[in-house]
């Protein structure tokens, strides 16, 4: 909503408060003003001239040789571009050392040899926006009533000393959609009496009954009607102060009829539409709703289709408007227009809103309807649009208003009560202080002790309940002045879970690992839950029962496939190299119709695909393998403590049968890590990728609560390196533990360094190399203490796995 200020003082007394004070009180009050526009956009030295001759400049047939008296001695001249200046105008001059906006400079020039001694300013050369110039000036030059002093600032007769206060206004507020509902906010903030416009209406004897009809036949859509009428207008330009309101307010000036509609509008807040009565046959207006198939042709000249349930006004023949949205082409206002019938009406803000969306058309008007109109200005700003065509289209009111109402409007009764409102603010307000603020926002009341109860005019829809009249005593008495107290009472300090605190590292590392974590929907296709995930191979689908699409009909039981779709929408678009993840939930069923609601498990999942390291330098390229994923995952595990974990292959659906495995801890399986299978790649259109899914509440329970370290040794350590030859299909995982198991408690650590098969290894064997690292912490150890353990390191091996040393 655009406020001026100018405009706002004729309503309410703003002495001593400036443009930037007031929006500083009305945001405060809890209204915020987005920002402050300035009119006058540094304009100086421009003033009202009166063009004495125009004649053809002798060198260009574009431009005109102007005779412009200022006011002053002798006239100046002024050569002027515009195809509509002419002698006798009053036009704004930019005088020479004048400045119009964006500081541009007025100097003395010459133009084809003639010399121009200031400018003759258009309306867009002033400072208005180019939509908001009337139609037969934007080509050209501002033309000017006739009846300006010669001389005197344009600054005063455009209103360009104005301010524009831009509010931004929440869906409940409509009443401030109204230049008098922002009076009455600001004389509720000002505690200043709110001036209500004078409506003269001067009607003739000649009676509206018998010559307009109102019949409402979509009661639930249009509650109540009214349309007056004023006849013998004459069409023409509105008014300078007239215009110059809409124009601060943003909208375009047309013609004094339609002028008039615009401003009551914005005074009101109630929207009206302007009919020529002649083109209404029998001057039956009717009130329905529309039928499929029905066309219209709007005052923008566009055929629109129109659907059943759509609010129409029409006559007994044609659709003559849609309803508060716009007007009809057949019976809009032209410049033959003598009789003119005004329409003011309540419709239901959900058909207009609906309309609107529908037909792709938004108004000032349709805004207004949609968010709610004042009932009791219905007829009141009718009568006002009736007396403003009288006084300046020169119309004759008819007597009445021809009107239907099928609905009361009752307003609110509410009571609130002085020792709860006490309670809810922290204040010690008394009933006298609350009755000053209801008098304050002009609300009838009647006080009853310790409870006031108000009766909320219809013009504030958005106070409802008591806890809005106290939300309405708060902002007034000032949200600054009510009291801050800090709780009283036993606090605890806050902290995270054990589960939290896990899920925060595990983000912190992944993401510090080079991953980027996403969020993918839980629901998904049918096809992608019947790719079961590890944690799932007992579970049911769970799907829903309306589901939005095809793609979203059921709760997933891994996190997987959704990954890997982002890889595929990734690839399409050049974006080869992803690392990616995940925290979220699976939701799992044994049930084959779901009875009870779903077990939800929370897991962490990777997608790893393309290049892990690219360094152009050294022309290096490193790829994602399944090494690279599993280097992540064991730096997730020792991240979170757990040391005792070990990596099973495994075959599993989706998965390559050679790079897979399953991730055990504490005996349990805690998540899956391999490389997807070729033909599920090729089904997807992705590159190799390799992915990991944990569970996170198993590493929960694997993670430690308590801290456990040892002290530093202060006896050194011996290393050995261990070197065997065994069967090819025998795992080194197994090996390890095993030598683990036979070396303690003095073997340390376990590393395989090496594996090879090749020359001098026997056919269908490999070569294992271990680096193994000795310590006691309580004493030096000697080369036969060592020795001893790893003979029995070696003969365990040998008896087990039929290992040999190799040579």
């Amino acid at each position: 909503m655009l406020v001026s200020y100018k405009w706002l003082s004729q309503y309410i007394d703003l002495s001593g408060v400036s443009a930037k004070e007031l929006a500083e009180k009305i945001t405060r009050a809890g209204i915020e003003v987005d920002v402050i526009h300035e009119r006058r956009k540094g304009i100086e030295n421009v003033v009202i001239g009166h063009v004495v001759e125009r004649k053809q400049h002798p060198n260009a047939d574009k431009l005109s040789v102007c005779q412009v008296d200022l006011g002053e001695e002798e006239p100046v001249q002024i050569v002027c571009g515009a195809p509509n200046v002419n002698t006798g105008q009053r036009v704004a001059v930019a005088k020479v050392g004048a400045t119009l906006p964006d500081n541009f400079k007025i100097k003395k020039a010459k133009l084809r040899g003639e010399v121009s001694h200031g400018m003759i300013c258009s309306a867009q050369e002033l400072g208005i926006e180019e939509r908001l110039v009337a139609a037969e000036f934007k080509e050209g030059i501002m033309v000017l009533p006739e009846d300006l002093n010669i001389g005197s600032s344009v600054i005063d007769h455009l209103d360009l000393d104005d301010a524009i206060l831009e509010l931004d206004l929440t869906p409940n507020r409509s009443d401030c959609l109204s230049m008098l509902g922002v009076a009455y906010e600001v004389g509720a903030i000002l505690n200043r009496e709110v001036r209500l416009p004078e409506v003269r209406l001067q009607e003739e004897k000649e009676s509206i009954s018998a010559q307009v009809k109102v019949t409402i036949e979509a009661k639930e859509q249009c509650p109540y009607y009214v349309a007056k009428m004023v006849k013998g207008v004459q069409i023409g330009r509105s008014p300078l102060w007239l215009q110059n309101r809409l124009i601060a307010a943003g909208i375009r000036p047309i013609n004094n009829v339609v002028d008039v509609t615009n401003y009551v509008m914005l005074e009101y807040g109630q929207p009206l539409h302007a009919f020529d009565a002649s083109q209404i046959k029998e001057g039956h207006i009717i009130v329905r709703q529309a039928t499929d198939g029905e066309k219209v042709v709007t005052l923008d000249d566009q055929e629109r289709a129109l659907t059943s349930g759509m609010l129409l006004i029409t006559d007994p023949e044609k659709i003559i408007a849609v309803a508060g949205v716009m007007g009809a082409a057949n019976s809009e206002v032209t410049n033959e227009t003598k009789d003119v019938i005004i329409e003011s009406a309540y419709f239901a803000g959900h058909s207009v809103r609906n309309t609107s969306k529908l037909l792709g058309l938004r108004s000032e008007a349709s805004s207004r309807f949609e968010k709610g109109v004042d009932p009791a200005r219905i007829q009141a700003a009718a009568n006002r649009a009736a007396s403003l065509l009288a006084e300046l289209a020169g119309g004759q009111i008819i007597s009445g208003m021809a009107e239907e109402q099928v609905k009361d409007f009752p307003r609110a009764d509410i009571c609130l009560n002085i020792v709860r409102l006490n309670k809810v603010l922290g204040t010690s307000l008394r009933t006298e202080e609350v009755s000053q603020i209801f008098d304050r926002l002009s609300f009838e009341y009647e006080n009853k002790g310790n409870e006031i109860c108000v009766e909320v005019p219809t013009r504030r829809p958005d106070i409802t309940i008591e806890e809005d009249l106290m939300e309405e005593v708060a902002r007034l008495y000032g949200y600054d002045l009510i009291p801050t107290t800090l709780p009283s009472g036993v606090t605890t300090p806050g902290s995270r879970t054990k589960k939290q605190k896990i899920r925060g590292i595990v983000k912190k590392f992944l993401q510090g690992a080079g991953l980027h974590q996403i969020i993918t929907y839980s629901l998904t296709s049918k096809k992608n839950v019947e790719w079961k995930g590890i944690f799932a191979q007992q579970a049911n689908p769970v799907s829903l029962a309306m589901p939005m699409s095809e793609e979203r009909s059921h709760l997933r039981t891994s996190i997987i496939p959704n990954l890997l779709e982002v890889v595929g929408y990734n690839k399409n678009r050049k974006q080869l190299d992803t690392q990616l993840f995940e925290i979220g939930h699976i939701f799992l069923s044994e049930e084959e119709k779901l009875t009870t609601l779903p077990q939800e498990n929370e897991l962490v999942a990777g997608v790893l695909t393309g290049l892990w390291q690219v360094h152009p330098w050294q022309q290096v390229k490193v790829p994602v393998d399944f090494y690279v994923a599993k280097g992540i995952i064991e730096g997730l595990l020792e991240k979170l403590g757990i040391a005792s974990y070990q990596f099973e292959a495994a075959t599993l659906e989706g998965f390559h049968p050679g790079r897979t495995a399953r991730i055990i801890a504490g005996g349990e399986t805690i998540g899956i890590l391999g490389q997807i299978h070729p033909q599920k790649q090729k089904e997807l259109d992705i590159d190799p990728s390799y992915t990991f899914e944990l569970s996170l509440d198993k590493i929960v329970e694997q993670v430690q609560d308590d801290i456990v370290y040892t002290t530093l040794p202060k006896f050194p350590s011996i290393q050995r390196d261990l070197a065997v030859v065994v069967k090819k299909e025998v795992i080194s995982g197994d090996l390890t533990q095993d030598i683990q198991q036979a070396g303690a408690p003095l073997l340390k650590a376990v590393q395989l360094f090496d594996v090879y098969e090749g020359d001098r290894i026997e056919e269908g064997k490999k070569s294992l190399a271990f680096s193994l690292l000795y310590l006691d912490p309580e004493k030096t150890l000697t080369d036969q203490e060592v020795q001893e353990v790893h003979d029995r390191i070696v003969k365990t091996l040998e008896e087990k796995w039929e290992a040999q040393l190799r040579k």
